[in-house]
């Protein structure tokens, strides 16, 4: 005999092999009736009175009850299925902005190691310009990756600060970064060049 056979056998012999798993609330309500329902006999050589095996035995049932329902609804919350194969999904968008405060400072030289400190940090190309809004789409992410379009959304003024130093363009190539979901400038967010690409990989490799 096997396992199949098995396993038919054992289910033509339950007679509940049909039913639905029980609620495990309204089981529980079961246990604690019977376990609270005095079911006893009376022990002739000691007067005294125990509690019937029946008792024991419908408490048993019912518990495994909810040991299946139980499980039922792990499986049913978890989605535990074995045939299944789950897909991973990347973000559809990360969104930038421009800090208040940009273009105000003093600008220092790229490095690897200032880059380095930079959460975002991708290169891309321009694939839309509308008001102060660009959208990029990254080609190679060095950090905070991956997503399948960068949204750059800044106001109009704070936009004019980035066009001084980065003049983005429908179709141009672009290394960007971003610390605390702001761009970063001074020459750490411009046009793609070998030698700022050569920082990027420095800063991320």
């Amino acid at each position: 005999m096997n396992d199949d056979e098995l396993r038919q056998r054992m289910s033509a012999a339950d007679p509940a092999s049909t039913l639905p798993p029980g609620d495990p609330a309204g089981v529980a309500r079961l246990v604690e009736d019977v376990m609270s329902t005095e079911l006893t006999t009376e022990n002739r050589e000691t007067g005294t009175r125990e509690r019937s095996r029946l008792t024991w035995v419908v408490a048993a049932a019912a518990v495994l009850v909810i040991a299946g329902a139980g499980f039922f609804g792990v499986r049913a919350l978890t989605g535990d299925d074995p045939t299944s194969d789950p897909v991973a999904t990347e973000p559809a968008s990360v969104e930038l902005a421009v800090s208040d405060t940009a273009g105000s400072g003093k600008c220092m030289v790229p490095t690897p190691e200032a880059l380095a400190q930079a959460q975002v940090a991708f290169d891309g190309t321009v694939t839309s310009i509308e008001g102060d809004t660009v959208v990029l789409e990254p080609t190679t992410w060095y950090a905070g990756g991956p997503a399948t379009s960068v949204v750059l959304d800044a106001p109009s003024e704070q936009m004019q600060r980035v066009a001084s130093g980065v003049a983005f363009e429908v179709g141009g190539r672009y290394l960007v970064s971003a610390v605390g979901g702001h761009v970063t400038l001074c020459g750490f967010s411009a046009p793609y060049s070998p030698e700022l690409a050569a920082v990027y990989e420095q800063a991320f490799g």
